[in-house]
């Protein structure tokens, strides 16, 4: 049974913005920004994915502004990390972990709103990756970070992309729901998860160059 994104329980969008914007206050926290600059990043990271989503739909103005429920996950993540902070910041793998979870459903409802606005299946898995990808580039960008896009000692957009393909066709055979979603997410989530702890890389973008700038044919 495939269930349409305007049918799907808002909660699932909500979690992944809720999941990027821990990301988000644990970058601030790390790098000794204010609690103003943490809600800041903790929204560009959480909404940012979604606004950009829903412009490229036109589906009139983002829902990040028009449901005040969206608001309340980056005010959630900056009050858990300004309290938390200290008794997590051992962990050094909870910044990549948030943000693989919302890595994970990001791709999903990219992708599944795409599809239910009638874009063709390529374009929903662009959308989809779009969606996921957007906000951690904004966050890492403002944070004066090394986007996690562009670092080529880590595979982020990958996961991303496997994951709206995957959707795309579960969505377009019939048999997307609640279950074969939850699925899609536990793969991309620890697609990315394995990629970061075992430094899986993508081939560079030429031809026999090592990682260190210089051609290995030399």
């Amino acid at each position: 049974m495939t269930f349409a994104f305007d049918n799907a329980p808002v909660w699932l969008d909500l979690l992944g913005v809720f999941f990027f914007a821990v990301s988000g206050s644990l970058l601030a926290a790390r790098k000794h920004i204010d609690i103003v600059g943490s809600l800041l990043l903790a929204s560009l990271v959480g909404l940012g994915g979604g606004v950009i989503r829903d412009i490229i739909l036109n589906s009139g103005p983002p829902a990040a502004f028009t449901t005040p429920a969206y608001l309340v996950p980056p005010v959630l993540a900056t009050a858990l990390v300004y309290f938390l902070f200290p008794y997590v910041q051992r962990y050094t793998s909870m910044l990549t972990l948030f943000d693989a979870g919302g890595l994970a459903l990001f791709c999903m409802t990219g992708t599944v709103k795409a599809l239910a606005a009638g874009m063709n299946p390529v374009a929903s898995v662009l959308l989809g990756v779009t969606t996921a990808v957007g906000g951690g580039l904004l966050r890492d960008v403002t944070a004066n970070e090394v986007p996690e896009l562009f670092n080529a000692k880590s595979i982020y957009a990958v996961p991303a992309f496997v994951g709206a393909v995957m959707t795309t066709v579960l969505w377009m055979t019939g048999v997307f729901n609640v279950l074969t979603g939850a699925a899609v997410a536990a793969v991309v989530f620890t697609f990315r998860v394995l990629a970061w702890r075992r430094s899986w890389q993508a081939p560079l973008a030429v031809h026999g160059l090592n990682r260190r700038g210089k051609d290995s044919s030399l």
